[in-house]
C-alpha cells in the first residue's frame, strides 16, 4: 500500500485529476453518457415502429383482400355485400379510411377484390399518412 511511506511524487501519481482516487472520479459518467444517448434511442424505437406498421399494413390489406375475394367467389345472390362484410371484419381499427372494390371480371371469369389502407402514424385508428397501400387478391367464380 502507497501510504505516507511512499515519496511525495508517487503519491501524487496515484490521485487523479482532481484529487479522487481511481474509478471514483468516473462515478455517474454512465448516466451522463445513457441522457445523452437516450433521445436517439428513443427515434430508433419509433422509426422501427413505423416500419413494422408499414409492414403490418401491407400484410393486412393482401390478407383482407383474399379473405374479401374468396367469400365473394362462393357467395351466391349477394356477393358484393358478402365481400366486404368479409373484408371489414379483418380490418378492425385499419377500417377508417379504407377503401373497399369487390367485383366481378367479366373477361376472366375472376371474382376480385381490391382494397386499400392508409398507413396509420404511430397506433392504428389516429393520424394516418397522406399514401395508401393495396392489397389485390382474385379468385375463381364458383356457381
Amino acid at each position: 500500500m502507497r501510504g505516507l511511506s511512499a515519496p511525495p511524487a508517487a503519491r501524487a501519481a496515484t490521485r487523479g485529476r482532481y484529487g479522487c482516487r481511481g474509478p471514483a472520479r468516473d462515478r455517474g459518467q454512465v448516466a451522463v453518457e445513457f441522457l445523452g444517448m437516450f433521445p436517439l434511442i428513443i427515434i430508433v424505437c419509433v422509426l422501427l415502429w413505423q416500419c413494422a406498421l408499414l409492414g403490418y399494413t401491407y400484410i393486412l390489406a393482401g390478407n383482407a383482400a383474399d379473405e374479401g375475394a374468396r367469400t365473394g367467389a362462393v357467395a351466391g345472390f349477394q356477393r358484393d355485400q358478402e365481400c366486404r362484410e368479409a373484408v371489414e371484419s379483418q380490418l378492425g381499427s385499419w377500417l377508417d379510411g379504407s377503401d373497399v372494390d369487390c367485383r366481378t371480371d367479366a373477361v376472366d371469369g375472376l371474382y376480385k377484390a381490391d382494397v386499400e389502407l392508409k398507413v396509420p402514424i404511430l397506433f392504428p385508428g389516429t393520424v394516418s399518412f397522406p399514401f395508401t397501400v393495396t392489397g389485390e387478391a382474385a379468385y375463381v367464380e364458383e356457381g
